[in-house]
């Protein structure tokens, strides 16, 4: 490939949002195979997994099932998409305050939509709601996460939280409640009532869809 050509010389020249998805993850994967190019290489990932959301919730074995890609390429690829999904879900503000639902819910969605299993999020909060942290808790199996209070608000105290949103995706991408789901919430409310760190709501995320129990009135009361 020419040297003007080259995705690395190409970002250099003429801006880095100038480039392709496939020239972007070329420099992400970095030096290709005796077989294929980085961009060959590229190029062939995302025509197996179809756009950069599928690939990003691919796992490292499934990726190394890909001819030149190895253990350390893949890592750097999934390091570099999960960096571009937290950026994402961090907009705009550094620390943004939390309004309403619909601010909990920009913050959550572009994290927790498109994951094949549930993810448990601890939104943490100053006096004047704005966020100090958004921390993962647990990482489910499939359609369970497992919460322990004890973990939860341990993150909570260590931040000097005021206050506590909780948000997990469904993996199904239907928002609604489990009965699981409204015994953990009273759980959690319950000791962070004793913690002096009260949950303001549990909003469970869907397929662009979420449901609030704050607003159904099952938490925060």
């Amino acid at each position: 490939m020419p040297a003007a050509e080259r995705p690395r010389e190409r970002l250099l020249q003429v801006g880095v949002q100038a480039l392709s998805n496939q020239e972007l993850l070329a420099l992400v994967i970095n030096s290709g195979s005796r077989q294929a190019s980085s961009l060959e290489l590229a190029t062939h990932l995302l025509n197996r997994w179809q756009s950069l959301r599928s690939l990003a919730d691919a796992s490292v074995e499934e990726i190394m099932q890909v001819a030149g890609i190895g253990a350390a390429k893949a890592a750097s690829m999934l390091a570099a998409l999960e960096l571009g999904r937290r950026l994402m879900a961090q907009g705009g503000a550094a620390r943004p305050a939390i309004r309403c639902v619909a601010d909990v819910v920009n913050l959550a969605m572009p994290r927790l939509r498109d994951l094949a299993r549930e993810e448990f999020l601890a939104v943490m909060l100053d006096t004047k709601h704005k966020v100090i942290e958004v921390k993962t808790v647990s990482v489910g199996h499939l359609n369970a996460s497992l919460v322990h209070p004890r973990e939860l608000f341990r993150e909570g105290v260590r931040r000097s939280a005021a206050a506590m949103i909780l948000a997990h995706n469904h993996p199904s991408g239907e928002p609604e409640p489990s009965s699981d789901d409204l015994a953990l919430t009273e759980r959690l409310q319950d000791a962070g009532r004793l913690l002096g760190i009260p949950v303001l709501d549990h909003v469970i995320i869907g397929d662009n869809r979420y449901v609030s129990l704050r607003e159904r009135g099952l938490c925060g009361s």
